[in-house]
């Protein structure tokens, strides 16, 4: 939007916080402000704070209704924990992401509709989306803040690279339960954030069925459970799995493939790799690793926007 204050940047984010514009103006006492204020314009808001925008998107994928959905909803400043947590779980989706911006950065958070989450690649893949498509479209590289360290998302035409760390995954004994709980054993176990399950084929992947019920019984926050083998079309593909959470099978999981890069770069002696997530929903993800990082691609779609009354 150009407003004609000549900081249209600052003021879409304001936007797509949910103020409205109301016209410029300028400043009629000056007496004590900086000399850069006087004489100036500025951009007149007004803001209803019982409603917040929001962007429903579906990530890692091209096509509506594929890949995984996740809520954005930029802020001005944070909300209570609880208010998040609250505006999380009546979204019902996997993931509802809030950020902030924070001097030419953003500091961003995810929540599950039970918990708040390390780490979340796809909310941030669409999170980067709706700041690309919506907010600062000029902008090729965004950076976030986060509970994970500094990320960094690198646009190209409707790519979006997200710069994450690598958690290699080591040996690990499979807890008894997890054990019994599953369809078919896997040929090895490692274990990052998230208990890493290798199968010798794609197929045995597509088909693991695992007991929830029985899983109810151990606490794996903020993890899970991948199942992974070579792919047949690409170079590996995998299911992630979430015990504690009302979405059991995550559609597409960014976050897991910081441990399932390290891991299949070696087996594969590649740097670079094709994954696809065989959930139900499936996504596409293009993999590099880079020694204590990685690199996912993937692109996004907006599906709905709108405002949320949260008081």
């Amino acid at each position: 939007m150009d407003t004609g204050s000549g900081n249209d940047r600052l003021n879409n984010y304001y936007i797509s916080c949910g103020f409205t514009y109301k016209g410029i103006t300028g400043i009629e006492q000056t007496e004590g402000l900086p000399e850069h204020y006087k004489n100036g314009t500025f951009s007149l808001f007004e803001i209803d704070l019982s409603k917040l925008a929001f962007y429903h998107v579906d990530a890692f994928t091209d096509q509506l209704f594929e890949g995984n959905p996740a809520c954005v909803v930029p802020l001005e400043n944070w909300l209570p924990d609880a208010i998040l947590q609250k505006i999380a779980k009546e979204n019902a989706v996997p993931e509802t992401v809030f950020f902030i911006p924070e001097g030419r950065n953003f500091h961003i958070r995810w929540f599950t509709p039970e918990h708040e989450m390390d780490l979340c690649g796809h909310a941030t893949l669409a999170t980067a989306h709706i700041l690309k498509t919506e907010l600062y479209r000029g902008e090729d590289k965004f950076r976030f803040h986060s509970k994970s360290g500094l990320l960094e998302v690198e646009v190209n035409g409707d790519q979006f690279t997200l710069n994450f760390p690598s958690r290699k995954p080591v040996a690990a004994e499979l807890p008894a339960i997890i054990s019994a709980s599953l369809s078919k054993q896997p040929k090895q176990v490692l274990k990052s954030r998230d208990y890493v399950l290798v199968y010798d084929t794609e197929q045995e992947v597509r088909e693991l069925v695992l007991d929830r019920a029985m899983l109810e019984q151990i606490d794996l926050k903020p993890g899970g459970i991948i199942a992974t083998a070579k792919g047949e079309l690409v170079d590996f593909v995998s299911r992630f799995f979430i015990p504690q959470a009302s979405i059991f099978e995550d559609p597409v999981t960014g976050s897991a493939h910081c441990s399932l890069i390290p891991y299949w770069s070696e087996q594969l002696d590649k740097t670079e790799m094709d994954a696809l997530q065989v959930s139900e929903r499936g996504g596409k993800l293009r993999c590099e690793q880079l020694g204590d990082r990685v690199l996912i691609t993937g692109t996004a779609v907006t599906y709905a926007s709108g405002l949320l009354k949260v008081f």
